[in-house]
């Protein structure tokens, strides 16, 4: 079963380090946290010249990965040999060579940390060299953070900065750049240099340090759309219009729809007689933004919501070209957002 990459962090900042570690999966951002741990941590700065190697899958075979491995480290007690873009391995889908790697995999160089950094693919889980890895290395499957569990990461990564956020500030975040984790991650880091003590992290301190708007932003559209604001809703389209490098269309198109999709599951779920909490389970969703959107679901009956997915089909395809005439995309953006509210 493969490992969770904040465990396994865990166990290396404790100085636990394993002969091997094999880390792939679709989010780069954990892979790349732990490679660079043990790259800057598994041994001291002095030794690294003669006992660090780093190879790139494009330049390298399993032949050479191990001829690395099986060297002994030069006066020091270990060394470090990492793979990065492992994925590129032009030979690591041959059986010969997978069954040369899972030799070594049974039986490695104790003195030797070996880091496999495969990146945006996943090893077949019914192959020898996996089921070996599983049970003999530290595996790390690294997944995509799901939309719904998003704003907790954001809360556990800044908690480890000794810091907090509000509620409405990490749905701010989750909302407004998505769960890219290297973009996030920098964002908060740029912001979190601000302050000398913990602090709780709130909109106006993104606003001020991310650069997000704390009233013109997605989170403050879509509460908008939800409780049929006509003035705030329009307020909001005309700024991103104003600003369309920072608020590009297309994404509008999905934002709505995903929206729309959760009002829709609503409507499904309180027929079969579904509470609060059980909602905020379906959706995935904070007990605070749920009822929000019970009161768009109160607003928006279930015939209404498939006329907004008409809508936004209809947008989508003027977007690209289909029956648009001389339709900007502001105006096909402001005509989108005048069926759903009228």
């Amino acid at each position: 079963m493969p490992q969770n990459p904040q465990t396994v962090l865990k166990d290396l900042k404790a100085k636990k380090f394993a002969p091997i570690y094999f880390l792939d999966g679709e989010e780069p951002f954990f892979i790349d946290e732990i490679v660079n741990f043990i790259e800057k941590n598994a041994i001291a700065e002095h030794e690294r010249g003669f006992n660090q190697v780093i190879l790139y899958g494009k330049d390298s075979n399993v032949g050479l990965i191990l001829n690395n491995a099986r060297k002994f480290p030069m006066m020091a007690d270990r060394q470090v040999v990492i793979i990065k873009e492992a994925q590129s391995l032009g030979d690591l889908g041959k059986e010969d060579m997978q069954k040369l790697l899972i030799s070594y995999v049974k039986n490695p160089l104790p003195s030797t940390i070996l880091v496999f950094a495969h990146k945006y693919k996943k090893l077949d889980g019914r192959s020898a060299l996996y089921k070996e890895l599983d049970k003999k290395a530290v595996y790390v499957r690294s997944d995509k953070i799901k939309d719904y569990k998003l704003t907790d990461w954001i809360e556990g990564f800044i908690k480890e900065t000794e810091h907090s956020i509000d509620k409405r500030a990490a749905q701010l975040l989750s909302d407004s750049i998505g769960n890219n984790l290297e973009v996030l991650s920098n964002e908060i880091g740029k912001m979190l240099i601000n302050f000398r003590e913990p602090t709780k992290i709130t909109n106006e301190h993104i606003s001020r340090y991310i650069g997000i708007n704390k009233d013109y932003n997605n989170f403050e559209f879509l509460n908008a759309i939800g409780f049929k604001d006509v003035m705030k809703a329009n307020k909001i389209i005309h700024f991103f219009i104003q600003n369309p490098k920072a608020n590009p269309v297309i994404p509008m198109f999905s934002l709505l729809f995903n929206y729309f999709t959760k009002i829709a599951l609503i409507h499904q779920a309180k027929r079969n007689g579904a509470n609060e909490q059980q909602l905020a389970s379906l959706l995935g969703l904070p007990p605070f933004v749920v009822k929000e959107y019970m009161v768009a679901s109160r607003n928006y009956n279930l015939g209404k919501v498939i006329d907004v997915f008409a809508y936004i089909k209809e947008a989508d395809l003027r977007f690209k070209g289909v029956d648009s005439g001389s339709m900007s995309e502001a105006e096909n953006l402001r005509e989108l957002v005048y069926k759903i509210l009228h």
